[in-house]
């Protein structure tokens, strides 16, 4: 089903008046949101929260200091986070390359080309296409779309596009729509997982939803 910019647009609107400006993604430096994004995967983000502030607590929230951590002591500070062993592995991939690479520098890692930068970041072990792009857009203000289960489960239900659709399928549903904004995108995305959270469940709440009655779903009750 075709989906135009306007109608994009109107649908960021009609969120914003429910949300307001979000400020995601939360973390206070580049390198801690790259932590929670590798973190995030399959678990809640509470869970991640406690693994950061352990971290923080043992003063470990540095390149160098992860660097030469030995995986059994990062496993048990991220245990928190869940799949804590094959966590860990992927955080010392990403600290591995980011020092091979760029000197431990994610200053120096930002500056590279967005899209070189993203097939570098896929190439790591461990790294898929959400932790790279929200590594990105939140860390590296880079215009990159994030697409998660949320938003294919409100797009697919809303009768945009199956479900079944590749992640390059949905994210080019927004870059190729809407400009090239890491603003735009960070709030749109955020609001996105607001909504998978409060209301598009797998059980949904349509009635109580601010997307209610967008492309007929659910159907509007008369009167």
């Amino acid at each position: 089903m075709t989906l135009s910019r306007l109608e994009l647009m109107t649908l960021y609107r009609r969120l914003y008046r429910h949300y307001g400006n979000l400020h995601w993604w939360p973390g206070e430096t580049p390198l801690e949101i790259s932590v929670g994004a590798i973190l995030t995967q399959n678990t809640a983000w509470t869970n991640v929260e406690k693994a950061i502030r352990r971290l923080k607590e043992r003063r470990s929230l540095n390149v160098n200091v992860l660097g030469r951590m030995p995986h059994k002591r990062l496993a048990r500070l991220i245990q928190s986070a869940g799949y804590f062993n094959v966590k860990a592995r992927r955080l010392r991939n990403f600290i591995s390359f980011l020092q091979t690479r760029y000197g431990g520098s994610l200053t120096k890692m930002f500056k590279q080309k967005t899209d070189l930068l993203r097939e570098e970041l896929l190439s790591v072990n461990g790294i898929g296409p959400e932790t790279a792009d929200s590594i990105l857009l939140y860390a590296g203000e880079k215009p990159v779309f994030v697409i998660d289960a949320y938003t294919k489960r409100i797009f697919s239900r809303h009768g945009v596009l199956a479900y079944e659709k590749s992640y390059d399928d949905f994210q080019k549903l927004f870059m190729k729509r809407l400009a090239p904004n890491a603003a735009l995108y960070n709030q749109y995305h955020a609001m996105l997982v607001n909504v998978g959270k409060d209301f598009c469940r797998a059980r949904p709440r349509c009635d109580s939803c601010p997307l209610n009655g967008w492309r007929g779903v659910p159907p509007l009750q008369a009167g």
